[in-house]
């Protein structure tokens, strides 16, 4: 009789000892959860694709056991990152096309062309990324040479924020573009009275119009191949600013085939009136990897290139004040409608004027409308009376635009509109929370130079010596939340992402030094050893 009590006893005890049975669990390391409260924590465990517990070694090895166990050997561990701007498909497309980034001169920029050229047997020649405020010759260039080098086949060579354009002689026939064209929002060039080649934003419509478009394969290619890069950089959800209904259909059917495994909030081109018709009718469109439920709206142009809408006339430009690519009765219109739709309006404003009528359309149409989100996507130069109208208004900022534009900022806009522009700490003093993204390819991939520039205010050459308006800098807790649960409650996505947290899905990555604690000038070198998304690793 003894002997079956004691025997029942302990098989009370090792029932008592079963551990559930999970996928995979990660111990040993130094955990950011990003939770409510910035939790640390060493350990988690995953189970179909989520976390299922978060806590001390002990506690999570106390009640689960795997056959997969990883022990981080003390590596950081971040939620994977979430770019809340950027364009996922256009980086990939960018692979086919010239790259202008980094040149340093326009000699060099066709020489670039040229080379493109002879590899490429191609009819149309597109290219991104010249930025003249680089070469030691400022000037904005024009097509003479560009037009003899290439007399046949149309060239469209974008600047670096995409709303300027050098157009050699035969894309401006395909536009039918002469002295006198003239469309709404955007701008023809001209240098002694004839086109110089230079479209500015709308304007590059007319000869895009007549471009052969993408292929489905051309599509497909580009976007596994912006999945490579970005998993390389931690990222696991990426906010697409702007695209059509034919790219979110093939976006959705590489997810369901298992080949796309990057998670993508569809910012639905507002351009495309057919789709903004099509999403409106269908409403939110959502899996566990495709968010659809939001429209990428243009008020104006970029800084650079003098299209932002500013209030007062460009300080280096007195007689251009920049333009409206969208007038302000089709922003109000569309506005009424979106507000009566669970979309988001996220809309792309640069200067001040544009960011202040967009403001006063949001703040007007969502009264009596609580929690849309709706984001102004740049929110780049603000003026100090428009600040509190962030309020209610998410803003979604790319924190290396400061680091590229302080170089020439106060000459388009003098020293005391400068005081509002770029202005992140402000923008989350108003509204309590930031979304940060890069806007690549506009500017590069990696979000540790986002974190960077958003708190050391400088870029990779350790310039300005006390970091460009310092007082604006992020803190290195709010610039990861930015980039991680923040950018998650931009996307209505914060229960399911964006943190370390029991229920959420299993994407983090692991980091080569501790984004939180490494010396600054350290953190964009910081390397991404592993990213997981759903447990798995990519």
């Amino acid at each position: 009789m003894k002997n079956s009590y004691l025997l029942l006893i302990l098989a009370i005890c090792l029932s008592c000892q079963k551990k559930d049975q999970v996928d995979t669990i990660v111990t040993n390391a130094n955990v950011y959860t990003v939770d409510d409260s910035f939790t640390k924590a060493q350990a988690f465990a995953i189970k179909d694709g989520k976390f299922i517990a978060v806590g001390t070694n002990a506690e999570v090895n106390s009640k689960y056991t795997s056959e997969n166990i990883v022990d981080a050997n003390g590596k950081t561990i971040v939620p994977g990152f979430i770019d809340a701007h950027c364009h996922f498909l256009g980086l990939g497309l960018n692979e086919q096309q010239v790259d202008l980034v980094g040149t340093t001169s326009f000699e060099d920029m066709m020489k670039r062309v040229l080379d493109f050229s002879n590899k490429n047997n191609v009819d149309y020649i597109l290219g991104r990324g010249w930025d003249e405020t680089d070469w030691d010759d400022k000037t904005v260039p024009d097509n003479v040479l560009l037009s003899k080098l290439f007399p046949d086949t149309p060239i469209l060579l974008r600047r670096v924020d995409g709303h300027s354009a050098l157009c050699n002689e035969a894309a401006l026939k395909l536009g039918n573009i002469t002295a006198n064209t003239k469309v709404d929002g955007g701008e023809v060039a001209l240098n002694n009275g004839k086109p110089s080649g230079i479209l500015l934003d709308n304007a590059q419509a007319l000869v895009l119009k007549h471009w052969p478009q993408p292929t489905k394969t051309e599509i497909t290619k580009a976007l596994l191949a912006a999945q490579d890069i970005c998993f390389d950089y931690g990222l696991t959800t990426v906010d697409d600013a702007g695209l059509s209904r034919e790219s979110i259909e093939i976006i959705d059917s590489l997810q369901q085939l298992g080949e796309l495994n990057m998670r993508v909030y569809a910012m639905v081109s507002a351009k495309d009136t057919l789709a903004v018709d099509y999403y409106l009718k269908k409403g939110i469109y959502k899996t566990n990897k495709l968010n659809v439920r939001s429209f990428k709206v243009y008020a104006d142009g970029a800084l650079g290139s003098h299209g932002a809408l500013l209030r007062q006339p460009y300080t280096d430009q007195p007689q251009k004040y920049g333009l409206l690519t969208t007038s302000i009765n089709d922003l109000d219109a569309l506005a009424q409608r979106i507000s009566n739709s669970e979309y988001q309006m996220n809309t792309h404003a640069i200067g001040d004027s544009a960011n202040h009528a967009v403001l006063t359309i949001y703040n007007k149409v969502l009264q009596n409308k609580p929690d849309k989100r709706w984001r102004v996507e740049h929110a780049q130069v603000v003026s100090q009376q428009d600040f509190e109208m962030y309020k209610t208004i998410v803003p979604s900022v790319q924190p290396t635009h400061a680091t590229s534009d302080m170089y020439w900022a106060e000459q388009r806009l003098g020293n005391e509109r400068l005081k509002g522009a770029y202005a992140y700490k402000q923008l989350l003093n108003a509204h309590g929370k930031i979304a940060l993204g890069t806007d690549f390819p506009v500017e590069h991939v990696s979000p540790f130079l986002t974190f960077y520039a958003a708190v050391a205010r400088q870029d990779a050459k350790q310039f300005p010596k006390d970091g460009f308006q310092k007082e604006d800098a992020l803190t290195r807790e709010e610039a990861l939340k930015g980039m991680t649960i923040w950018a998650a409650y931009s996307n209505f996505e914060e229960h399911e992402k964006g943190s370390i947290e029991i229920g959420k899905f299993a994407d983090f990555i692991v980091l080569d030094k501790d984004i939180m604690t490494v010396d600054v000038y350290d953190i964009p070198n910081i390397k991404v050893e592993q990213t997981f998304v759903d447990g798995v690793i990519r």
